[in-house]
This record gives structure tokens, sequence and C-alpha cells, in this order.
């Protein structure tokens, strides 16, 4: 992708929020144990994550980069950066960057804030984070134990100077009329920008200026399968600018529910399953530089097929559905059959449930049942068999 493979190498080469990039610098140049930790606060796609990472680089850190969901739990808090924070002296000289901090707080929040902000109040090692907003009462509790400082979105004409140096290292060319909406959308948001004008480039050709906007799952899914080319294809993949696990789960639920052969359906999950393992990877090691990767890998899904349309499901409609409607009566059956027994409803359903079902498709127990647990008992049969 464009937005990794000209990412700056140095933080000179960085364009806009002079005065926060002067900033960082100076809290790095004066840093001591019990410094305050840094918070940036911007918008996605202007630099946040770079800057940390160069600003490591510069001063000799060995970054140790996190993100909310490596920090919600305050085990998981414990079993990262315990070992950290104990051992600084043998591990050289580590700083911690956690990144869309924001997104710790909510119901995934398992003492994961709380934990976060015991470290950051007596910070012994330098320590950055990251967030789009700082907006909610959630991060109150944060912001009175960290240095704020602030991005802003980009200038335009910083942003067109910035894109026309790129698309000429790449050889490439935007019309005026297609230069000046991809800045505009892109809302002083580079990386956006820089994603844009590669998949105009490679040959995605939005018909209305509604196109020029990020494609959601739905119509990227469905976009790609329809697609013309290879080219047309991996336009959409770079467009579809959302999560990549969730882009990873889009194309697994649309292509397991779709009608496909057993050859066309092995050759995808195949393909799945290679950039499952890649995000994998990448989620271990923390080497976000493989991402760029990921698109390459499910670029190898296309193939112009009318059969897959995209589903947020990976079960069956049919299945779904009785689930949806017989879900109730199983479980109020459970619960019955759970105070016989002296289980929970949950040990029931998960253990003994499916040896009941089997016995009664063998005929090895019969139970005495009202007549719409025993239409239900019937179903559940049909889907053991």
């Amino acid at each position: 992708m464009w937005s990794e493979k000209h990412r700056p190498q140095n933080i000179s080469d960085m364009v806009g929020n002079e005065e926060s990039r002067s900033a960082i610098i100076e809290w790095f140049t004066k840093w001591k144990k019990g410094t305050k930790p840094l918070l940036l606060i911007g918008p996605p796609g202007i630099g946040k994550t770079t800057i940390a990472y160069l600003t490591a680089k510069q001063f000799g850190y060995d970054l140790i980069g996190l993100n909310a969901s490596d920090v919600r739990s305050k085990s998981r808090i414990n079993e990262i950066l315990s070992p950290v924070l104990g051992n600084i002296t043998i591990l050289g000289s580590p700083m911690i960057f956690v990144d869309e901090v924001d997104g710790i707080h909510g119901r995934g929040d398992y003492g994961g804030a709380e934990a976060l902000i015991q470290i950051l109040k007596e910070p012994t090692i330098p320590i950055v984070l990251a967030a789009n907003s700082d907006t909610s009462d959630k991060m109150k509790s944060i912001k009175k134990v960290v240095k704020i400082i602030s991005f802003k979105p980009i200038p335009p004409r910083l942003m067109r100077v910035y894109l026309e140096n790129i698309l000429k290292k790449e050889t490439a060319k935007l019309s005026p009329g297609a230069l000046i909406k991809v800045i505009d959308k892109s809302k002083g948001d580079i990386r956006s920008m820089i994603n844009l004008a590669q998949s105009l480039v490679t040959g995605f050709n939005p018909q209305t200026e509604k196109s020029f906007e990020r494609i959601n799952i739905e119509d990227g899914i469905n976009a790609f399968f329809k697609a013309n080319s290879i080219d047309e294809a991996r336009g959409v993949l770079y467009a579809m600018q959302i999560e990549p696990k969730q882009k990873i789960d889009a194309f697994y639920s649309s292509i397991i529910t779709s009608n496909l052969d057993s050859n066309s359906l092995a050759k995808y999950l195949e393909i799945i399953s290679r950039a499952d393992v890649l995000y994998g990877k990448i989620m271990k090691t923390q080497n976000w530089r493989l991402l760029r990767y990921l698109n390459e890998t499910l670029i190898e899904l296309y193939q112009k097929d009318d059969r897959i349309r995209y589903t947020r499901y990976n079960l069956s409609w049919p299945l779904l559905n009785r689930i949806r409607w017989d879900g109730r009566k199983i479980k109020s059956l459970s619960s019955i059959m759970a105070k016989k027994l002296h289980l929970s409803t949950s040990s029931f359903s998960a253990i003994c449930l499916p040896y009941v079902l089997f016995c009664i498709k063998n005929k090895k127990l019969e139970l005495e049942l009202e007549e719409t647990f025993g239409d239900i008992i019937e179903k559940e049969i049909e889907l053991v068999k």
C-alpha cells in the first residue's frame, strides 16, 4: 500500500502540525523519570502513530506498541507491561506507545483503564498515548495524568503538495478534478487521501462523486466480486478502509454462506486462511508493516462470481432463523432440565443437552415433554443428524 510504502522515515518528512511536532520533540529531549506521559489527540490518518515511532527511533528507544484491545483487561496489562516496567535495566531503553486509547472504555473494559492509569501516574519510562478524541466522560481520568498535545487536520494545500510528490514517485497521474475531489473527501486525513488516490490510479474508476467516499463493507464485498478486472477489484479493496480483521471476517461470512461448489469453496477458504494467519502474525509480533501484504493476499479471492453476495453472518439463514425462533424455547427446556439435574442452565446446555439429543435420536431415552418442547427436540435431532 502506498500509505505504508511512502510513510515518512524522518520527522522532518512529515507535513503539518509543526507546533505539535516541536512540542513532542521537546518532551522527549527533557524527559526524565516521573515526567507526565504524552496524550496525542487528533483525527485518524494525520500522523500520530507515525511520529510516535519516529521519535522513538530518533531518541534511541525500543518502542513497545499496544492498542486498545491489548489493554482492556487488568491481567493483560500486567502480563505485557509488568515485565517491562520491572526489568528496565535489562531491556535497554523501552518506551510504551498505546494507540487508540479512547477505545479502551466500554463493555469490553475489564479493569484495563484503571490499571493503565496507575501506571501513568508514576511513569518510569516514556509513555505516549494516542486517541482520536478526548471528549468522552470516560477519558477524563486519563486526561488528568497526562500532557495533551493536539493535532489538527492537514490543510488542503499541504495535502496537495504531499500527494503530488507521491504521484511523481509512482510515475502516476490523476486529473486535476480527481486530485481536488480526493483531497476534499479526505478531510485532512493523509492516509485516507493516499489510499483513495491509489484506488483510482490502480483501476477503480468511480462514475459518481459519491464513489470517492470510503466504501462500506456491504458495497465493497459486492463490488469486489462484480469487478470487471483484477485492478478494479484491487481498487475496491483499498477503498474498503475498515479494520483488517473486520475485512477478513466479511469475506469469510459472505463466502461460507454462498451457494458454491466444493472446489470453489475450498479455494476461497484456503486464501482466507492465509490472510487470517498473516493477521495473527501481525497481532502477535505487532509488526504492522506486514499489513501491506493483506490486500495482496485477499486479491487472490478475485474472480467475477455472481454467486457471492455480502452477508454478515457465518451461518445459513435457515439455521439462523431456527436459532432465533427456537432459542427461547430451548432455553426454557434447558432451565427445567437443569433444575432436575442440579446444574446451571449454561452447564446443561453446553454439556448435557447434546447427549440428551443423541440418546433420544438413538431411542435410548424417552422424555415426557409438552408438545411445544417435543417439536423443538425433533428439530434439534435433525441438526444432530
